[in-house]
C-alpha cells in the first residue's frame, strides 16, 4: 500500500511501486484531465506538478514519489499562478483540440512560478517538451505572457 496526496488528499494506493502516476491517477483515483500521450515523456500531455515543478507522469513510478505533494489539472486552478494561465487560456481561446492542454497548462504554470517574467526565448525553452499537434504556440506564448502580467 502507498500513501500519495494528490491535490490536497490523500490517497491509499493499492498498486505495484512501479506503476506510472498517471495511471494511478486516471485508473486508481479517477482524475481523467491529466493526459496519455506517448508513453515515454516526450510530448507533455501528461504533465502534473510534484511540489509545483513539472514532472512527466507517464514515466513517473509512485514508489519516487514519496511524501511530495502532486497536482494535477483539476486543482491547478486553486494556485494564484496556475488560476492566472487557465484564465489566460480561456480569454485568448488557446485551445484548439485541446488534448495537450492540461499538460500546456500544468508546464505553463510551473515555468510562470519559477520564472515569473519570462522572454520569448524562456517561453520557448519552457515550452519545448510540450507537443501540441495543433499548432497552438503563439497562442499559448500570448498566454504565458498575459499571465506574466496579471502577478
Amino acid at each position: 500500500m502507498t500513501q500519495l496526496n494528490v491535490n490536497g488528499q490523500s490517497h491509499d494506493i493499492d498498486a505495484p511501486p512501479d506503476m506510472p502516476v498517471l495511471w494511478v491517477l486516471r485508473d486508481i483515483i479517477g482524475l481523467t484531465g491529466t493526459k496519455f500521450g506517448c508513453g515515454i515523456a516526450q510530448c507533455g500531455a501528461c504533465t502534473v506538478h510534484l511540489d509545483g515543478v513539472a514532472v512527466r507522469s507517464c514515466v513517473l513510478p509512485i514508489a519516487a514519489v514519496g511524501d511530495r505533494k502532486i497536482t494535477t489539472i483539476e486543482a491547478i486552478g486553486d494556485t494564484p499562478v496556475g488560476k492566472r494561465v487557465q484564465v489566460a487560456w480561456r480569454e485568448l481561446d488557446v485551445v484548439q483540440c485541446g488534448y495537450c492542454q492540461s499538460g500546456q497548462v500544468m508546464q505553463a504554470a510551473s515555468l510562470l512560478t519559477q520564472n515569473p517574467r519570462p522572454s520569448d526565448a524562456d517561453i520557448d525553452a519552457g515550452m519545448a517538451g510540450n507537443i501540441c499537434r495543433c499548432g497552438t504556440y503563439n497562442r499559448i506564448r500570448a498566454a504565458l505572457k498575459q499571465a506574466a502580467k496579471e502577478a
